[in-house]
């Protein structure tokens, strides 16, 4: 037997070596091994790890406690690391980029405490883990906003994570000490804004900035990994329950990274996202009437005071794009109709009741939230299965030292889609050393501040928070979408590595915006009636809530919803007024074709930073 402590290993065989397979075989080696045969001991934990994994989301065992052994042995397992010296793993950086976002701020660094707390990766030095640094890059505007930012970084160093605030003013000073030339060429990726105005200059631009604060904090580039999270994301995933949605810190994500880059050729590693949708509400619009509508449907056929009957829902599960109106352009298949409401009060609650919270959570639509297809959490083949990828999702991806070089372009367009476009472009030039794993981040759009808590770039809401205005949001979901799909053609086409001629770009381009055109219209129609039925059944047909007292509030909410649907998709919409310009349309299209002819020489001297 080892002269390790292997206490809460030998605990968890013990406990649960009957109900899943595999674990009694571990238990005999552990029971016969050498006392210095610390590589095949760190081998047992490696390898009941996917077997709890696996029971954990069975939906048979209790997953509480099981959850808890399963983060036992890690932190057991990091003991034993750092008992025996000689610590190889990765050092990992991630970036934070964050404009105006206190409270989302607050809850993605908790994110990270809780899986350092629970997880243990690196262990710690002097209470802090070294292993892991982060790299909060600030794009305020906001003054206040900006000390908050640097509040919440002393308060989480404080409690032993090792966070720097990555300020406007060394952002600016970093971009200087490049050379005039060098700059000048990286203006579309680096900003070209002035010092005083140095501030939201977009989540790409703030991103690649961070690149270059990387090459300063890389001490050791073949031990170092990149990590890129956007604020509103969480280390956590959510899980479905009884009682409803569950938040679990069930993904060990620096340990499982660190192997995969370990242990194949990977250069960029993307992870998708659960919870709330990561596409614009320009995009999830008519599925979303369709739920809302399908709700009052049913709700027309219950009695107010009755007990209400909206719970147990199930929502679809992540990478099925769901609540995507035009999934199809992405190759998934039509889904169900309509996804059930599942209501979120607990207690004894009545229909009254129900028509209230689902009111006043409506007008979150415009913000990204869905509150019918959020999507959950599918453990699948397993949490580091890698499969080739084609998008990039911005908030959880990791780079090597050498994968620095293969960045999200464009940004200087602050078009939408930007991941995925990126991610075709990569995927034509890595191939499967671009890849995917099942370790999502928790999505979560709003937080507890409420709408108007945290900056939210192209949606505009009045002080009275009556009006949402998506238009500019809107505008730059069709031109993403134009340049995301013209970009997939053309890798198709063309060498990704040789610069894209004009011609072969403006041929796909013209192909990719009639398409487009007659699916925004046919959507756009589709929009039109399916709020006017909305309208008819809640407000023309005579049902209970009309008579009800109590319900008046939240009838005025589902108007201003339907109000601001009509407002944002309506045949006069100024958003869709812009897409019918051919005179707009012609100004976009030329910023995308210039912006794909300069690709390779931006990217050639992008390349030349390493």
């Amino acid at each position: 037997m080892s002269d390790f402590v292997t206490t809460n290993l030998a605990q968890c065989l013990t406990r649960y070596q009957a109900d899943i397979p595999g674990l009694a075989e571990i238990g005999w080696q552990l029971e016969t091994l050498a006392s210095d045969a610390h590589d095949v001991l760190n081998n047992l934990y490696e390898q009941c790890y996917p077997l709890l994994e696996k029971a954990m989301w069975s939906g048979e065992a209790d997953f509480a406690t099981l959850l808890a052994s399963y983060q036992a042995l890690f932190r057991e397992q990091e003991a034993l690391i750092q008992q025996r010296g000689g610590d190889d793993r990765h050092h990992i950086i991630l970036s934070i980029p964050v404009a105006d976002r206190p409270p989302h701020l607050r809850a993605c660094l908790e994110s990270v405490y809780q899986i350092c707390s629970l997880y243990n990766y690196g262990g710690q030095t002097g209470g802090v883990w070294d292993k892991i640094r982060i790299l909060v890059a600030e794009d305020s505007r906001d003054e206040m906003n900006i000390r908050r930012h640097i509040e919440l970084v002393e308060e989480y160093r404080r409690k032993g994570l090792l966070v720097v605030h990555f300020g406007m003013d060394e952002q600016y000073a970093l971009l200087q000490s490049l050379p005039p030339q060098q700059r000048e060429q990286l203006g579309n990726l680096l900003t070209t804004q002035p010092r005083e105005k140095f501030y939201r200059k977009g989540q790409a631009a703030n991103r690649n900035l961070s690149y270059l604060k990387f090459l300063q904090l890389t001490e050791d580039p073949d031990r170092t990994l990149y990590y890129l999270v956007d604020s509103d994301q969480h280390f956590c995933v959510n899980r479905r329950t009884e009682s409803g949605e569950e938040v679990v810190y069930a993904l060990n994500y620096f340990h499982a990274i660190d192997k995969i880059f370990r242990s194949t050729g990977t250069l960029m590693l993307t992870g998708k996202l659960v919870g709330d949708p990561p596409v614009s509400p320009s995009v999830m619009a008519a599925n979303f009437l369709d739920d809302v509508t399908a709700f009052f449907a049913r709700l027309a056929t219950l009695a107010g005071a009755q007990p209400c009957r909206f719970h147990g829902a199930q929502g679809p599960l992540a990478g099925d794009a769901a609540y995507h109106d035009m999934a199809g352009l992405f190759g998934y298949e039509k889904k169900p109709e309509t996804f059930p409401y599942a209501c979120r009060l607990s207690g004894e609650h009545d229909h009254n009741a129900c028509l209230k919270d689902f009111a006043r959570q409506l007008n979150a639509f415009f913000f990204g939230e869905h509150l019918t297809r959020k999507t959950w959490f599918s453990y699948g083949s397993g949490y580091t299965q890698l499969s080739p990828a084609r998008t990039i999702y911005p908030g959880n991806y990791i780079v090597n030292y050498a994968g620095l070089k293969y960045l999200i372009p464009f940004g200087h367009l602050r078009l939408r889609m930007s991941g995925p476009t990126a991610g075709r472009l990569i995927a034509a030039e890595i191939g499967e050393r671009f890849a995917s794993f099942n370790m999502p981040n928790l999505h979560r759009r709003t937080t507890e501040a409420g709408l108007d808590g945290d900056f939210r770039p192209g949606v505009e809401l009045d002080e009275a928070q009556q009006r949402v205005d998506l238009s500019d949001e809107f505008e730059r979901q069709f031109f993403g979408d134009l340049m995301l799909f013209s970009t997939e053609e053309l890798v198709k086409q063309a060498d990704v590595t040789q610069p894209f001629a004009q011609g072969a770009i403006e041929a796909v381009i013209a192909r990719k915006e009639a398409e487009l055109l007659a699916l925004y219209r046919q959507k756009q129609v589709a929009i039109v009636a399916k709020n006017r039925q909305l309208h008819d059944l809640v407000f023309n047909a005579g049902h209970w809530w009309l008579r009800a007292p109590e319900s008046a509030l939240a009838l005025r909410q589902v108007q201003t919803f339907i109000d601001n649907i009509a407002r944002n998709f309506g045949e006069h919409a100024p958003a869709w007024r812009q897409i019918q310009s051919a005179e707009h349309r012609a100004q976009r299209k030329r910023q995308i074709v210039e912006a794909l002819m300069n690709y390779r020489a931006e990217r050639d001297a992008w390349d030349s930073l390493f």
